[in-house]
């Protein structure tokens, strides 16, 4: 399946424009220090090959909701204005199978009684989580959204294997989005989303869903744990990636050398690097974090735009190029330009409550 489309709300006039950014990553911090004490590894063979230096990772006890509302009081706040009327909790590491944990962030948030559901895209969660906001903006179902990605991919790890476990760490970021005009600063402007159910084996847990139930009471199998076939991975994420940021710079009438910033997913710096390469966008104008938050799956965007809003990397007027790949597969881009903030909130890392 493949979707792209310029602004999706320009029929009606109405535009999902973001309007606050904040990010939150659990306290306890595991360097490649720790993990060479565990692993055949060096810092040198982490580094070389990922470009992480440490992540962050949930206590016991500390579920993704509780980042989620962390994220996003600090994105409502950034925003100056706590009203919203639609929650949207991109994760695939949700609280329980069943229910959605939307709900409950939306509660811990003192939200009240307003719409909140889960997006399952895993790392691509974020960008096809913008794309809804903008749909219930455009169809005049909701004024105000606060998209947030959560995950905390290190409950769903083998602790045995070394190549996950230097990968991933815990997070969460979130945006508000407020319906204003097509042209303003902050406007969603253009997307493309993608997905190819064939490769849903490269990113996956096998089992605890109706295809491979668990069994009450049993221990927990070896295929109830993630797993990535990671030389795949990275091939078809720089396809993709490259492939989806082009067609949403065709749909905002953009070139590379129109970018500003691009922020793609944090899943590796080789890949980050590797797809601006492909685009001829320059090294300095790719934001990354993953070197100090790790792989945060849907957490990872908006994780590093909090960041690079609050170091003042992110400037308004700023042309900006999402872009995510995901298990599923799933992929999307999205182009907008970055507003003048009310306030920068900066990630966060205290423990949750």
């Amino acid at each position: 399946m493949k979707a792209n489309a310029g602004n999706g709300a320009a029929s009606t006039g109405a535009a999902a424009v973001l309007c606050g950014v904040g990010g939150h990553v659990p306290g306890p911090v595991l360097t490649n220090a720790d993990l060479t004490a565990r692993f055949d590894t060096s810092d040198e063979w982490i580094v070389t090959r990922t470009g992480i230096r440490a992540r962050h990772v949930v206590e016991p006890g500390t579920a993704t909701s509780d980042l989620a509302v962390r994220a996003g009081a600090a994105a409502l706040a950034s925003a100056g204005d706590a009203s919203v009327d639609l929650l949207l909790l991109a994760t695939t590491t949700p609280d329980r199978p069943c229910p959605g944990t939307a709900p409950t962030v939306a509660r811990g948030l003192g939200l009240g009684g307003v719409p909140a559901l889960d997006v399952n895209a895993v790392c691509s969660g974020f960008v096809y989580g913008l794309a809804a906001a903008a749909g219930f903006v455009a169809a005049g179902l909701a004024r105000r959204v606060l998209l947030i990605g959560a995950d905390t991919f290190t409950t769903l790890l083998d602790p045995g294997d070394r190549d996950t476990a230097t990968v991933f760490g815990d997070g969460a970021g979130a945006v508000v989005l407020r319906a204003g005009r097509a042209g303003e600063p902050g406007a969603l402007l253009a997307f493309d989303l993608g997905s190819d159910g064939g490769l849903a084996d490269l990113i996956t847990v096998p089992a605890g869903g109706s295809r491979a139930p668990l069994t009450a009471g049993a221990p927990v199998p070896d295929d109830a744990r993630f797993t990535m076939s990671g030389r795949a991975v990275y091939r078809h994420a720089v396809q993709r990636m490259t492939e989806s940021s082009r067609a949403a710079l065709d749909a905002a009438g953009w070139k590379p050398g129109d970018v500003d910033r691009f922020v793609g997913h944090q899943a590796n710096l080789r890949i980050l690097t590797t797809v601006a390469d492909e685009l001829g966008i320059g090294a300095d104008r790719a934001y990354a974090n993953v070197d100090r938050v790790g792989n945060t799956a849907a957490a990872s965007i908006p994780l590093a735009l909090a960041d690079a809003a609050a170091a003042g990397t992110l400037r308004p007027g700023d042309r900006v190029l999402l872009t995510a790949f995901g298990g599923g597969a799933t992929w999307g881009s999205c182009a907008l330009v970055w507003p003048e903030l009310p306030h920068a909130e900066p990630m966060t890392a205290c423990p949750a409550p």
